[in-house]
């Protein structure tokens, strides 16, 4: 078992407005991106449930000639509301970053 952050270049989140976060991952090279993706573990099933959320709320986007990979989902609260707990959205990507990639 690896951890996802070794097989990448760059692991992050953001808004994408202030109603969704996106979080994108960007693998080393095309080898890394392969293997993990050859695996179930960025599966919209597998980061719904690591963000509590439901699979219809969690959108994925395959980026293959990038060796990346995005997901957008709705924010909680929106960014600079009351209760947001995270205003640009930059600390949300940290739930994926020690997740564990099934690979030899």
């Amino acid at each position: 078992m690896k951890k996802l952050y070794e097989f990448t270049q760059l692991i992050r989140s953001k808004n994408a407005g202030p109603f969704v976060i996106t979080i994108d991952i960007i693998f080393k090279n095309k080898k890394s991106y392969e293997e993990v993706m050859s695996t179930d573990v960025l599966s919209v099933t597998n980061v719904a449930r690591l963000y509590d959320m439901e699979e219809t709320e969690m959108k994925r986007f395959e980026v293959p000639l990038a060796n990346a990979i995005k997901f957008s989902y709705p924010r909680k609260y929106p960014s600079g509301d009351f209760m947001d707990d995270d205003l640009y959205g930059c600390q949300k990507h940290r739930r994926l970053v020690e997740i564990e990639v099934p690979v030899d």
